[in-house]
């Protein structure tokens, strides 16, 4: 089955040569999300929960574009700046998976841009569509 490109409405620009998803035999996959804004600039400066929530906002945005909802997602890649913003993050993560939670790894790194405190790629399995 061939990839598809998955780019939600309004999506802005990226900051490298990558879609915000792909989608291929019913899996989609989300590029690692920050918190940019569609001109590329870090929002929520210094707040990991807002962060957070914006990066889980725009892989929803990702998944539901594909056809999918965040109930598909089965495995989250969690990058963050700094182990004392974990509860943080954390605590925002668990809003957007309520039930059965997916796989997931979280390692403490840098980012490309100094001002992002986390960032997520996720793996969804939607089915063959």
């Amino acid at each position: 089955m061939p990839m598809k490109i998955v780019v939600p409405a309004g999506t802005g620009k990226t900051l490298a040569p990558y879609s915000p998803g792909t989608l291929a035999d019913g899996i989609v996959y989300v590029s690692g999300t920050l918190a940019l804004d569609k001109d590329t600039n870090v929002v929520h400066v210094g707040d990991a929960a807002k962060q957070t929530e914006y990066v889980l906002e725009q892989i929803k945005s990702v998944i539901e574009t594909a056809g999918g909802t965040m109930a598909d997602v089965t495995f989250n890649q969690i990058f963050l700046t700094d182990w004392k913003n974990y509860g943080a993050i954390n605590t925002v993560y668990a809003k957007y998976f309520p039930g059965d939670k997916p796989a997931r790894y979280c390692i403490q790194c840098g980012l490309v841009r100094p001002d992002a405190l986390v960032e997520i790629a996720t793996t969804a399995h939607i089915g063959k569509k």
